[in-house]
């Protein structure tokens, strides 16, 4: 891997905020041609820096306006029953993120559905049916205050 320098962050910080941005839109904006940006475009995808492009979708317009996060707490902490878990949680959609934590729980789940209804079905007929969860603890999302990403807002 090559060192980064403030060219190849000025890059990373156009892609994060328009993953659509084309070589020549980054070459304009930072006064270079397109052949030396699209070189540092892949050198920084081939070193890994640049894992992959996405999109992000208006979850409101989906009519998935239920944003919960939700501690789950494993009864055995063996690394075969943490592994289970993690390979389950693969299954369910309604899952978006998952995290290891440390502190009071073992993971923390992103969920998001429709409507409290919708996270009750969930609950009772997918989280809970799954082996070894001692407890879960949800909490709501009231008001969305702060979503970024990495470089985002950096100067």
């Amino acid at each position: 891997m090559e060192h980064m320098d403030p060219v190849d962050l000025k890059i990373l910080k156009i892609l994060v905020n328009d993953g659509l941005a084309t070589n020549k839109e980054i070459a304009a904006e930072l006064n270079l041609t397109t052949t030396p940006v699209h070189e540092r475009v892949k050198r920084l995808r081939r070193d890994g820096y640049i894992e992959k492009y996405t999109i992000e979708l208006n979850r409101k317009l989906l009519q998935k306006n239920l944003l919960v996060f939700c501690n789950v707490s494993l009864r055995e902490h063996a690394f075969e029953y943490l592994e289970k878990f993690e390979k389950d949680i693969q299954t369910l959609p309604e899952v978006v993120e998952c995290y290891c934590i440390s502190g009071g729980s073992d993971f923390l789940l992103k969920i998001i559905v429709s409507d409290m209804e919708e996270y009750k079905r969930f609950i009772l007929n997918k989280l809970s049916t799954l082996p070894n969860i001692a407890n879960t603890q949800s909490q709501f999302v009231v008001k969305d205050v702060k979503q970024t990403s990495i470089l985002e807002g950096d100067s």
